[in-house]
């Protein structure tokens, strides 16, 4: 069976692991903050010595659309990793609460105590702060008299910002209940919701569009909320067997993550070719705001996949597989400033050239 979390009393009697506990959750803090600042300041910065009009309030709706992108990673990555560690030889089926068996493995969780509430949480209020944009049509409002909640059903855009609204509500209640895995649904309509809102029908070619947003976006999540999930459960297991288990766990990750990683490339570069035509790239990734934020993205994508190919080499070849946690950690920082350069240019003027 895959080793477990030790007894509280034998955590509490080393303070330095306290402090260490202490210094990584301060850590987590001071990086959140600093990813905040991307979207928030992001679009003024894109957006300076372009000639470009941004939209009001640019900066805060980038920032709602991280905080959504990154409540779907966390949830999508916690189920995806989740089904990969009941997958390793001597893992066994988690039991049915209420049960005494139940009640034993709650006390000794194979796997870490899930944030797919809290994710669900905060993706509901981040959508819901972007319902109330459309709202008053797609400006900020000024006050609870501007929000037009019935004019949300009569139009595209409003109907999306509510199936996503009430798409987190239902992730959370699955979440909370017996079984979570039943999140995957309603996840699932975020993905899809998120897909048709960044391709208008006046779009040419929507559908295809809206594919290549399907696919990435699900490619990106599984990538970055699976590592992330990946890295908490590693930190969870302790004993005889850990480096084993651990080490099995990493290699199922990393091979799925190369497929993913294809994915996310192959229908990123289909995506821009689709709004920035191959004799103007070169021209729009330095002058136009969207041009310049994808090409930040790009540059990070590009150090991901350069950390991730050095965590896959110590995982083969170090004499001890788990040293590969390293850059994966590093990994998952970077992907979260990925994921908030992403928030990031969906609030800037799309160069859309048909």
């Amino acid at each position: 069976m895959i080793p477990t979390r030790p007894t509280p009393g034998a955590a509490d009697a080393h303070g330095p692991v306290r402090r260490a506990g202490a210094g990584r959750t301060a850590a987590v803090l001071v990086l959140v903050a600093l990813a905040a600042l991307i979207p928030l300041l992001g679009p003024s910065a894109a957006l300076h010595g372009t000639g470009e009009a941004g939209a009001p309030g640019a900066g805060g709706i980038a920032l709602l659309r991280t905080v959504l992108f990154a409540a779907l990673c966390i949830p999508v990555g916690e189920l995806f990793v989740n089904r990969l560690a009941r997958s390793l030889p001597g893992t066994e089926p988690t039991p049915e609460p209420g049960t005494r068996a139940g009640m034993e493995a709650a006390q000794h969780p194979a796997l870490p105590r899930s944030w797919s509430p809290v994710a669900a949480a905060a993706g509901f209020v981040a959508a819901l702060g972007l319902a109330t944009v459309v709202a008053t049509g797609n400006l900020v409002p000024g006050g609870v008299a501007d929000i037009d909640v019935g004019g949300l059903y009569a139009s595209r855009d409003g109907k999306l910002a509510l199936l996503e609204v009430n798409a987190f509500l239902v992730a959370g209640l699955c979440a909370v209940s017996r079984r979570p895995v039943a999140q995957v649904w309603p996840l699932a309509a975020v993905v899809v919701a998120e897909a048709l809102r960044a391709h208008p029908t006046t779009e040419y070619g929507p559908l295809t569009g809206s594919g290549l947003t399907l696919v990435h976006l699900t490619c990106a999540a599984l990538w970055a909320g699976g590592l992330l999930h990946a890295l908490r459960v590693l930190r969870l297991w302790h004993g005889p067997r850990a480096t084993a288990a651990g080490a099995a766990l990493l290699g199922l990750y990393a091979r799925v993550a190369l497929v993913l990683l294809a994915a996310i490339t192959a229908t990123g570069v289909c995506s821009s070719l689709r709004r920035m035509p191959p004799e103007t790239i070169l021209e729009q990734l330095t002058g136009t705001a969207y041009g310049r934020a994808l090409f930040a993205k790009v540059l990070l994508v590009a150090v991901v996949a350069a950390l991730a190919a050095w965590a896959r080499r110590r995982l083969r070849r170090a004499a001890d597989p788990l040293t590969a946690c390293v850059p994966a950690r590093a990994e998952v920082v970077v992907l979260g400033l990925a994921v908030a350069v992403s928030g990031l240019l969906t609030a800037l003027p799309v160069p859309i050239r048909w």
